[in-house]
């Protein structure tokens, strides 16, 4: 019997296409790879690939892969979700994202000369 397709990213609640094109761009592209890595992972994974931090993108994602509506965070919740994004964005700060990786790159392969003139 065929294996069906991976669940997309979008199937997860409160995630639609703009947060299945940002996954994509990290690497993720199943629900199941979000749920396996868990919200911190992934969105670290996010912010690693270029994906500017936002709180409300964060809690939506904790919120969905528990089947919560996003607007469910709230109050002491809202506040140690806001401590974890507030680490994971300083994580990210610290550890040079792909984006930055390939214009590092990029930049020492125009100084050799082993990319051609735009």
């Amino acid at each position: 019997m065929p294996e069906s397709p991976p669940e997309p990213v979008s199937s997860i609640p409160n995630l639609g296409p703009a947060s299945e094109a940002a996954f994509a761009r990290a690497g993720i592209h199943s629900a199941g790879e979000v749920r396996d890595m868990g919200a911190d992972a992934a969105y670290l994974r996010l912010l690693q690939s270029g994906s500017q931090p936002h709180f409300i993108g964060y809690y939506v994602l904790v919120m969905g892969l528990q089947g919560r509506p996003w607007n469910d965070c709230q109050g002491a919740e809202k506040k140690a979700l806001r401590v974890k994004f507030d680490t994971l964005k300083a994580q990210a700060a610290a550890t040079p994202s792909r984006e930055k990786d390939r214009s590092r790159l990029e930049a020492a392969l125009d100084v050799i000369g082993l990319r051609p003139k735009r």
